[in-house]
């Protein structure tokens, strides 16, 4: 074999050396900020001009919406954790919905309530039963048009073992009407070591243009666990003939009770089934899932399409539960939405909080997660201290016992806030996370209450509550608004998108916030939540009794 010629060995060299310089010279990533790094500055990204046009809603044609099966087969499926690793929840719907004047609801005990599963596609040697109902959404005034739905399921699997893939297929086997195979996996056993990979969290999703592409994003980072911190469907933009407004008290402020249009709710179940099939979804109300009827019933749909852990967790109602297991634990994911829920149940909640939080073992499940709709630590106009009822009743509680972060949504924008409590920066509050961005067609949130002549007036709407007051100390000190980005507010952004949460031990979280303007795996906000428990000392029960630690 020839040998090369020095000319060629020289330049082959040259390209080696080439090689390696571009290599040795190229930037390392950029550090992930933790919150040892804080309080941080307050920062603002501003509003990108482009981004405003119309959140335009999916027509019924669209083909992602349209009603696929035949008969009394299975659609709409969904799934959903219980309060434990070893058990989850799988709900769909058979038949068709009906809208009209004249309607007759479906016989749920015409179809049986059937999950057949085991750990192969075939055979699936375990079968377990569970119960259907149908809802109907009722006006009692003459030209509205009444809905009723399909036969809803749920079932509950029991018994299963951690951190496996399990397949299943869901109907009723005698008609028969079973659906195709789906699976799942499911979640670690409780422990400071375990935990799901990946937890998916957005608000205020509804079911437009800009949610296909928070979903598809969200679909791409592979989840374990997807959480919606309410405003699910927006079909009370709708009247019931499905005329819908991004602004339904500007178009039709004249209506005698707020309208929806529940044909909305099956489209976005259909919409939704690819990822919530094999995806658990737990789901927080909102206050678009009020939908007022006939006998002043409230929250009718919200209530009857999903599987909720209440019962599991102790509690006697679909607006407030928790699910337990390690990630290391979403130990207390209260949905207590104390705005929308008819405010006297309070004292009720409070203590099945109180005694929920009380029950938790740090040792074993050392992350404190809780949900709600209404943000307590958000700076945008759009329903600025809005909660602050619920803040004053609840705050306290969840800071002696530690909770780590607080997820929200309702303002639709992204906003993250420094460690705080009683809106004064400290190392052992939680973190305040708004993610109202999943895309619903109201638009997103774009001024701040610290703009000059954006402070909104104090709240004397009794429904509200009137508990928001001028500040009474620090540098906001008798005024309703801070006159510059608040020292709490860490960064803020007016941008549709969705957040992933990732647990890599005992103490080390890591948030990351995905924009939907950027490419898939671009970070559009990213920070490692550190939690110190040998600074901050929190309650923990002993022979029933609370105690610090």
């Amino acid at each position: 074999m020839a040998l090369p010629s020095l000319p060629a060995l020289a330049a082959s060299l040259l390209l080696l050396l080439l090689a390696f310089a571009v290599a040795f010279s190229r930037p390392s990533p950029p550090r992930i900020p933790t919150t040892l790094d804080g309080p941080f500055r307050p920062a603002t990204v501003p509003f990108d001009l482009r981004l405003r046009g119309n959140a335009v809603d999916l027509p019924d044609s669209d083909p992602r919406v349209l009603r696929r099966v035949k008969g009394f087969e299975p659609e709409q499926i969904s799934l959903t954790l219980s309060s434990s690793y070893d058990s989850v929840w799988i709900s769909w719907v058979t038949g068709e919905y009906q809208i009209g004047y004249k309607i007759k609801p479906l016989d749920p005990k015409s179809v049986k309530s059937v999950v057949r599963y085991g750990k192969l596609r075939y055979p699936q040697t375990h079968e377990a039963t569970g119960y259907s109902l149908v809802y109907s959404q009722l006006y009692p005034y003459q030209g509205l048009q009444n809905y009723t739905s399909g036969i809803i399921h749920h079932v509950r699997l029991t018994g299963l073992r951690p951190n496996t893939k399990y397949f299943y297929r869901c109907g009723d086997p005698s008609m028969p009407a079973m659906s195709d195979i789906y699976y799942f996996k499911t979640m670690p056993v409780p422990g400071p070591k375990s935990y799901p990979k990946r937890i998916a969290i957005v608000g205020d999703l509804g079911l437009t243009y800009n949610t296909t592409a928070t979903v598809s994003h969200l679909t791409s980072n592979n989840p374990d666990l997807m959480l919606l911190i309410g405003d699910v469907t927006y079909a009370n933009l709708y009247l019931t003939n499905g005329t819908g407004s991004d602004c339904y008290s500007c178009s039709f402020g004249d209506t005698p009770i707020h309208e929806t249009y529940q044909p909305r709710w099956d489209y976005w179940g259909r919409f939704m089934q690819n990822l919530i099939s094999r995806v658990p979804i737990m789901v927080v109300e909102g206050n678009h899932e009020v939908e007022e009827q006939v006998d002043n019933k409230t929250f009718v749909a919200y209530s009857s399409r999903f599987a909720f852990p209440s019962a599991e967790s102790g509690s006697s109602s679909p607006f407030y539960y928790s699910i337990l297991f390690v990630f290391p634990s979403l130990s207390s994911s209260t949905s207590d939405d104390l705005i929308y829920v008819f405010y006297f149940l309070i004292a009720e909640q409070y203590r099945w909080l109180e005694q929920d939080l009380a029950e938790v073992d740090r040792s074993t499940t050392p992350w404190l997660v809780a949900t709600w709709h209404p943000p307590w630590y958000s700076t945008y106009v759009a329903h600025y201290r809005e909660a602050e009822c619920m803040k004053l009743e609840m705050e306290e509680l969840l800071y002696s016992y530690g909770v780590d972060i607080v997820f929200s949504g309702h303002v639709h924008a992204y906003e993250r806030s420094n460690r705080v409590y009683n809106y004064t920066l400290d190392p052992c509050g939680p973190v305040h996370i708004t993610i109202g961005d999943g895309g619903n067609r109201e638009k997103m949130a774009i001024k701040h209450s610290d703009e000059p002549g954006q402070c909104p007036q104090p709240s004397d709407d009794e429904y509200l509550g009137m508990c928001a007051t001028n500040f009474t100390s620090g540098p906001a000190a008798g005024k309703f608004c801070w006159d510059r980005q608040p020292d709490y507010s860490a960064f803020r952004e007016s941008s549709f998108g969705h957040g992933i949460l990732e647990v890599k031990n005992e103490t080390w979280a890591l948030w990351t916030w995905y924009r939907n303007q950027d490419s898939e795996d671009n970070v559009g906000d990213q920070i490692y939540i550190v939690r110190e428990p040998d600074r901050c000392h929190v309650q923990q029960v002993v022979d029933s009794w609370p105690a610090d630690l």
